[in-house]
């Protein structure tokens, strides 16, 4: 009967399934106690998502409210309570990059997406919802650390999506936001005003807020050369230490991919990670960005990701048990069959894929083990891409896909019954609804 009443839910374009009233909400907090994420006294396990683009349509003026409240229905009626958040752009003048940015100008902030991210966690309270919440972004797609050095004097961004410059030309640049002090004490003053921030929905602080279960040092972190090391970790730490300062009741996580954020070493993750302000671990698996997935032989290549993915989660265990903490497969995608963006393209070889993931997630839960939750990306909801352009313009729907890449490639939206079929399931399996 519950299955029936998501599907229905899912039928639904206009209005949600629920009613919810502003309130004394009291939701939570989620703690770490023996390598176990608490839900209050209970364990926390969790099939969550990533929603990078939340605070963009929740906005007041620019976004869409009406599409963001349907989205948040569907996901509370799929057990869907943890949810990886881009706090806001920075720079937004490079070619696919997300437009408009928080931080157009560095310490200048758009106070329509400011309210955008107010309005949006004030949101997820109401359906006891959490919030992981990064920082800054290794990645152009939002400006990030590459706009921090382009701020302070470095020369134009090396974005390796024009024609002018490679993905090494991006990397060496990129990597001088670790020696970069003026980059390095504006992206400080940044988390001093968003954790010192007040919500104007809720009117709770953000640091005694518990919808936000973590605050998250930047999207995918990485070493990039031999020489990025030390420099790397001096940022890491400075970094940590600053959130513990400021917000020492919230969990601290760094965003990384895994061994893939560090130079494929399993040993300087968990040296990185052994920080005892770091309080959970994280990794990320791309099938295909990693040459797991090949799409001229789909279904031997879906079972050979199937294969990988579990030696690198067998890996990174180990990591996290070495060192007593829960860890998160915060970012893992598959594409549609043939790598269409059409919607009505089969999923089979993705719900493949994602109920490998899920099934290791939910023997964690079984055995009561340090693999705490897992967010697909990402949910795309009612968003409306171009399947035949691909790429994000301004103007279109933001998707679960960065603006660089084919709109819909990775997308799980609200049409995706069979997808959502699994999740809703593997969620129940977790006594998560």
């Amino acid at each position: 009967m519950k299955k029936l009443v998501v599907l229905i839910c899912l039928l639904i374009f206009m209005g949600s399934c629920k009613t919810y009233q502003y309130k004394d909400l009291k939701t939570p907090k989620i703690t770490i106690q023996n390598g176990q994420f608490l839900k209050g006294k209970q364990a926390y396990y969790f099939v969550g998502a990533n929603y990078w683009y939340g605070p963009l349509i929740a906005a007041k003026n620019i976004g869409d409210r009406e599409r963001l409240l349907k989205e948040l229905d569907v996901m509370d009626s799929l057990g869907i309570d943890n949810l990886r958040i881009l706090v806001g752009a920075e720079g937004g003048t490079e070619d696919f990059q997300v437009k408009p940015a928080l931080q157009p100008e560095q310490g200048k902030y758009n106070e329509d997406l400011l309210d955008g991210l107010d309005f949006l966690l004030a949101e997820m309270a109401k359906r006891e919802m959490y919030a992981v919440l990064y920082l800054n972004n290794n990645w152009i797609w939002s400006g990030g650390m590459s706009a921090y050095l382009a701020w302070n004097g470095y020369g134009e961004v090396q974005n390796p999506f024009t024609d002018k410059y490679t993905w090494e030309d991006y990397f060496n640049y990129t990597q001088q936001f670790h020696t970069c002090m003026p980059c390095r004490e504006a992206f400080q003053q940044h988390i001093k005003f968003i954790l010192g921030r007040t919500n104007n929905y809720s009117g709770r602080k953000y640091t005694e807020d518990h919808t936000i279960m973590s605050w998250q040092v930047a999207n995918e972190p990485r070493i990039f050369t031999e020489s990025d090391r030390e420099p790397f970790q001096i940022w890491l730490n400075e970094t940590v230490e600053l959130l513990e300062k400021l917000a020492p009741n919230t969990l601290i996580s760094t965003g990384a991919e895994g061994k893939a954020s560090y130079l494929q070493e399993i040993d300087t993750y968990q040296m990185l990670h052994s920080h005892k302000h770091i309080d959970y671990l994280t990794m990320h698996m791309w099938p295909k960005n990693w040459n797991w997935y090949d799409v001229n032989h789909e279904e031997t290549s879906t079972l050979t990701s199937i294969e990988k993915a579990n030696h690198y989660i067998d890996e990174h265990i180990q990591v996290a048990k070495n060192l007593n903490k829960p860890i998160v497969i915060s970012e893992f995608g598959f594409p549609r069959e043939k790598e269409s963006l059409l919607k009505k393209a089969s999923l089979k070889n993705r719900n493949q894929f994602y109920q490998a993931i899920f099934k290791r997630l939910e023997e964690s839960y079984q055995d009561q083990n340090v693999l705490g939750g897992v967010n697909f990306w990402g949910f795309a909801g009612y968003a409306n891409t171009n399947q035949q352009r691909g790429k994000w313009e301004i103007g279109d729907d933001f998707s679960a896909d960065p603006p660089q890449e084919p709109q819909g490639l990775n997308s799980v939206f609200a049409t995706d019954t069979s997808t959502l079929n699994l999740i809703y399931t593997y969620n129940r399996h977790l006594n998560n609804l």
